[in-house]
């Protein structure tokens, strides 16, 4: 069954919610594109380095780029905020489609009003913000108290966001005075004059250092792009998409993974867990003798009635992520050898995690296309703000390469680690880290509103996406 066979399976009402939700998170990554990605071109725009319509056009192909080569790490850190089990157990209901449609729209209303009025505010806290929101909402009403979301992973996520914006101030105010000490060119500390352009070598940097940010902007923003779009695709179609569409063939190395883990814990004489043990006897009796996942049959049941599907492509998901979290648990177990925890992540890595933890190729193009094309619209609101009031002079070519420098690093370090940080805040950061240490003093004003945007955008989209999945819950029953 190919995506269009499961989507059609779909019927009435169902299906139109699935396009909504499907052109609502396509949209978030649109407007991503604009809002974030402006902070990308600011640099070359402003030291005169490209003119702007060649600037958003070339950060759009990095954009797209950056998506279409990224990896899924940063991707699941967002799915994994909400337990996929919790959409999943409400497929097909109207509360599913209330919790799925909250969490988009809460997030493209604030991204679009926070654009407006020209505020750089952080895509991923307006994302991770709409996500805990439904959360809460339906743990609530359901009685549950606040167990509706992975604390342990948002405060993960959380911590990388706070640190991200501090080491983008302080490399960049380092840089600029290492430059300074280095470089003795006095021209590149000063704010352009008249139609000054920067000399060659200076342009060729900060034209790649666009680049950089772009291409690391689409590789860990866009991955948050297409974890909305995988939580979407479970929501509606979690049968579809419990295993992975693009390597179905590994379901021998997930049997191999089995039987590996089983021979490292006898020989290090540790005792699996009873409940570990009965997730792999169930892995060993739906996937024996099977050589690809598409052997596992698919419910084919009214849309009403998936979520009491016995389903053994389900079964078979929900086993290998029961196992993966208690591997997750146990290399963190400092009493567990060093060999047993080595030898149980390498198979976690290679044989379990890509079978549940991936992203359809479509996905990728889709997202990399929204991205791509929503750098180039829209971008002037928050490069104004970028680059003329977060300083109190024009921005100098030094201040642009440094402070693009440490972005891309930045953000790609963080693509690595597989943690979600904000483009916005890493390099409004270095900008305003970049003018301290070039003593162009910082425009008290808009900083504060920026940090008042960045403190407000958690527990604002928090509210709101709680908000509307209330209301949806009422209206609905």
């Amino acid at each position: 069954m190919n995506f269009w066979d499961a989507a059609f399976s779909l019927q009435g009402m169902t299906l139109l919610f699935f396009a909504v939700s499907l052109l609502v998170a396509f949209g978030f990554e649109f407007i991503n594109g604009f809002h974030d990605t402006a902070n990308a071109v600011t640099t070359v725009i402003y030291t005169r380095s490209l003119p702007a319509t060649p600037a958003v056009v070339y950060s759009g192909i990095m954009n797209f780029l950056g998506v279409v080569t990224a990896g899924t790490g940063v991707a699941y850190g967002i799915v994994n905020l909400l337990p996929v089990e919790l959409i999943v157990d409400k497929s097909g209901t109207p509360a599913a489609l209330v919790m799925v449609l909250s969490l988009l729209l809460a997030g493209v209303i604030w991204n679009l009003g926070t654009w407006y009025l020209g505020l750089p505010v952080s895509s991923s806290h307006t994302l991770i913000g709409s996500i805990l929101g439904v959360g809460l909402a339906n743990s609530l009403l359901s009685g549950k108290g606040i167990d509706g979301v992975r604390w342990s992973k948002a405060g993960e996520t959380g911590m990388f966001l706070f640190i991200s914006p501090l080491i983008g101030f302080a490399a960049a105010y380092l840089l600029l005075l290492l430059m300074k000490w280095t470089v003795r060119n006095p021209i590149l500390y000063i704010p352009p004059q008249g139609d000054d352009r920067p000399p060659k070598w200076v342009r060729g940097v900060l034209i790649g250092t666009c680049g950089g940010v772009s291409f690391a902007h689409g590789s860990n923003d866009g991955q948050k792009g297409m974890g909305l779009l995988v939580l979407v695709l479970i929501g509606f179609l979690p049968f579809h998409y419990a295993l992975t569409v693009e390597e179905p063939n590994r379901a021998p190395k997930v049997l191999q993974g089995v039987t590996e883990i089983r021979a490292a814990c006898e020989e290090a004489s540790f005792e699996l867990p009873k409940d570990v043990l009965a997730q792999m006897q169930t892995l060993e009796l739906e996937l024996a003798y099977k050589k690809s996942f598409e052997e596992l049959p698919i419910a084919n049941k009214n849309v009403a009635d998936v979520n009491k599907a016995d389903d053994p492509r389900w079964k078979v998901r929900m086993a290998i992520l029961k196992v993966k979290d208690w591997i997750d648990k146990l290399v963190k177990d400092k009493q567990v050898p060093d060999d047993l925890k080595k030898k149980l992540g390498t198979i976690r890595t290679e044989q379990l995690t890509p079978v549940i933890e991936y992203v359809p190729l479509w996905v990728k193009i889709c997202t990399a296309f929204a991205l791509g094309l929503g750098t180039m619209i829209g971008y002037k609101r928050i490069v104004i703000t970028v680059a003329e009031k977060i300083g109190k002079t024009h921005l100098t070519y030094a201040q642009g390469a440094a402070a693009e420098l440490v972005a891309a690093v930045t953000i790609m370090g963080a693509d690595i680690a597989h943690a979600p940080v904000s483009t916005t805040q890493v390099l409004s950061s270095g900008i305003a880290g970049t003018m301290a240490a070039n003593g162009s003093g910082i425009q008290g004003g808009t900083c504060k509103k920026i940090l008042l945007a960045w403190a407000l955008t958690l527990p604002c989209t928090t509210l709101l996406a709680g908000l509307m999945f209330w209301l949806g819950h009422m209206i609905v029953g």
